[in-house]
């Protein structure tokens, strides 16, 4: 670290703690050369997640338009605001910890669907029709069959009524 007042880079460290917020650490230094004693912080580099749009653009990512457009696809659902916004810090919090800086926006738009889907089948096929630009009602079906198929799986054994 180089002295503020002399630009000499040898000093030492006289105090060293963890900052008020602990966010950061604070450290008492003194100049070997001119003996000034100044305070330096050390924080961890904040680099803000960055998504990459399909058309190659990149952008910061913004937890609200992935609320938004969760909130798009519940419109009318008995889905509450807590549970959706729940589900975007997790789909934040999942491209942070899979992913250094930048994050593919399918990679996002996949988090959406999977916490969708959770919730309430509706939003979900509603939110997969626009993120995979459904072309026709066969692409419709494709999405609802698995669905489909599992609400009646459930509703044959006799265990899933009973919660056993």
């Amino acid at each position: 670290m180089k002295c503020p007042r002399c630009k000499q880079d040898n000093d030492r460290v006289v105090d060293s703690r963890a900052a008020a917020d602990g966010g950061a650490i604070r450290r008492r230094r003194e100049c070997l050369e001119c003996f000034l004693r100044y305070t330096t912080y050390e924080r961890v580099e904040d680099t803000p997640l960055r998504v990459i749009k399909k058309s190659g653009e990149r952008v910061r990512f913004e937890r609200e338009r992935v609320l938004a457009g969760m909130m798009r696809a519940c419109e009318k659902l008995p889905v509450s605001t807590e549970d959706l916004e729940r589900a975007a810090a997790r789909v934040e919090a999942r491209c942070q910890e899979e992913h250094d800086r930048e994050v593919p926006s399918s990679v996002i738009g996949a988090l959406v669907m999977e916490e969708l889907k959770a919730l309430n089948h509706v939003a979900y096929v509603r939110f997969a029709s626009v993120y995979r630009e459904f072309k026709d009602i066969s692409q419709f079906l494709d999405e609802l069959h698995p669905i489909l198929e599992t609400q009646r799986r459930g509703a044959s054994d006799p265990s899933a009524k009973h919660g056993a």
